[in-house]
């Protein structure tokens, strides 16, 4: 017999899955299938805004007069501030609602970008990067729940692995701007600040023209229908919250971990690829932004593919298979010197890194207490963003240690060897990732429904002596399950 930690790869779900996921995918209203897209869109064109940085670093150095290593630190101030930024929209929205608070985050990064195509100093740049870290922070969590919570349970691993390939795209459409707009506007790396900001607005503007959650909606019905007086409500969420710490503090450790190496994995090897390419491989900047644009191909690829499979042999198992895969593929990562081989490299080593991250989504989703899936989720990210911020700067200090020798124009010249340590690191990160992933918890198929934690009582009051077990999903008795199901029923028909 295999051993425990083996077996216990293998999912329990929660709920068995009775329907085609064709089936379920044909059944989706026109609402579950904008607000999914809205929660795509709202990641993508933040993601647009980040990867500016990275994809800009040879204009910025020339802008501003500053080293990579000096550049790169707006890289890990955006990362550190994020943190901040889902602390801030996740209380909001785990209190008051998902529409709302994803539209004001999204306008308020709308400005900060459209902002940034004006500045002209050095310290104007950082201040714009570490507010824009904020506004990050607090759209992963709102996109996320916005996309995914609507989703009946079949479709949601194929929905996950879509959702975070978010990234990607905003990573592949800032490069095909970078490599066919920069160059032929004057206005150069602004341009890229300044599409952002409209991408942001645009997906802003669409939200808001859409209904509530209809997790939110339901839990808002439930208060409504049995006359809840909610006049005390933030300060039972505050109090439910440190209860939820008490009660899930190691659940919420282990969520930090898990996303300090997936944070370590993913910016470990896009953060500095493109100068990794241009410095140590001695590529163009137009050669190094395809092979970019071909690494992700490989992410939209892989996070499709390992979503639809997670659903199938669990969330856990999906990633550790896909971050071995990742790490298989290290060598033809970094030992060619071929554009060729170098962007095969790049396909393979990015479809089994984003494609354990295209589960991410749901395993974090499905873990989280209910009443706080945009806070638990959202933090445990962006804290994981905060271990793992000084990725690029890591990797610049690591090649200023270790060198190579590449040939320009028949002369020897000594450049860091960025291939080497991003492969030590990857490879590190690697063997990490495996080990946290197996040792923790997955709740394969946890229903989305129960709109209050398990610990939630005596924060609302009302007519009934049966709300509160009501509300909290505990009540067994055959007439509140009645009402539950009519009341469902009724949001769900307002809904579509």
């Amino acid at each position: 017999m295999a051993p425990f930690f083996l077996r216990n790869l293998i999912p329990h779900r929660e709920q068995k899955q009775q329907t085609n996921l064709l089936t379920v995918i044909g059944d989706l209203t026109w609402v579950q299938w904008a607000q999914f897209f809205v929660g795509w869109l709202a990641w993508t064109s933040t993601a647009f805004g980040f990867f500016s940085v990275p994809l800009s670093i040879e204009q910025f150095e020339v802008q501003f007069n500053k080293s990579t290593n000096q550049i790169t630190t707006a890289i890990t101030l955006t990362l550190l501030f994020r943190s901040l930024g889902a602390v801030i929209f996740g209380i909001i929205s785990d209190r008051y609602g998902r529409k709302w608070p994803l539209v004001c985050n999204l306008l308020f990064i709308f400005s900060l970008e459209l902002g940034a195509g004006f500045i002209q100093t050095f310290k104007q740049f950082l201040i714009l990067r570490s507010l824009f870290g904020v506004g990050m922070g607090g759209i992963w969590g709102l996109a996320a729940s916005t996309a995914l919570e609507n989703l009946p349970i079949e479709a949601r691993g194929m929905a996950s692995g879509f959702l975070q390939q978010g990234y990607a795209c905003g990573y592949l459409f800032a490069a095909l701007v970078s490599l066919l707009i920069v160059p032929e506007v004057k206005q150069g790396w602004r341009i890229m600040f300044w599409t952002a900001s409209g991408l942001s607005f645009i997906t802003s503007f669409l939200r808001s023209l859409l209904p509530e959650s209809q997790h939110v909606l339901r839990a808002k019905e439930v208060e409504r229908y049995f006359g809840v007086d909610t006049s005390n409500k933030t300060r039972a969420f505050m109090r439910n919250m440190k209860e939820m710490l008490k009660r899930h503090w190691a659940l919420c450790i282990y969520a930090v971990l898990l996303m300090a190496g997936f944070n370590f994995l993913s910016h470990g090897s896009q953060d500095l690829y493109p100068e990794y390419l241009e410095t140590t491989k001695g590529f163009t900047r137009r050669d190094a932004t395809i092979a970019t644009i071909w690494g992700n191909v490989g992410s939209l690829s892989g996070g499709i593919f390992a979503g639809i499979l997670s659903q199938r042999i669990g969330r856990r198992l999906t990633m550790i298979l896909m971050v071995l895969l990742a790490g298989a593929f290290i060598p033809l990562w970094i030992l060619p010197s071929s554009f060729i081989m170098l962007s095969a490299g790049a396909f393979c080593i990015q479809f089994g890194i984003q494609g354990a991250w295209g589960v991410i989504p749901i395993q974090l989703a499905e873990m989280s207490p209910p009443a706080f899936r945009v806070t638990f989720s959202g933090v445990a990210y962006q804290l994981g963003n905060i271990i793992s911020a000084a990725s690029a700067q890591i990797e610049t200090v690591g090649g200023q240690h270790l060198k190579t020798t590449i040939y320009e124009n028949g002369q020897e010249i000594i450049v860091p060897d960025y291939a080497k340590v991003q492969g030590i690191f990857i490879g590190t990160v690697t063997a990490f990732v495996v080990f946290i992933t197996i040792i923790g918890p997955e709740k394969h198929g946890a229903t989305f429904e129960q709109p209050r934690s398990d610990f939630e009582k005596g924060g609302v009051r009302g007519k009934s002596s049966r709300v509160p077990k009501l509300i909290i999903g505990l009540s067994s008795e055959p007439e509140a399950i009645e009402l539950e199901k009519a009341r469902v029923k009724i949001i769900d028909r307002s809904y579509t």
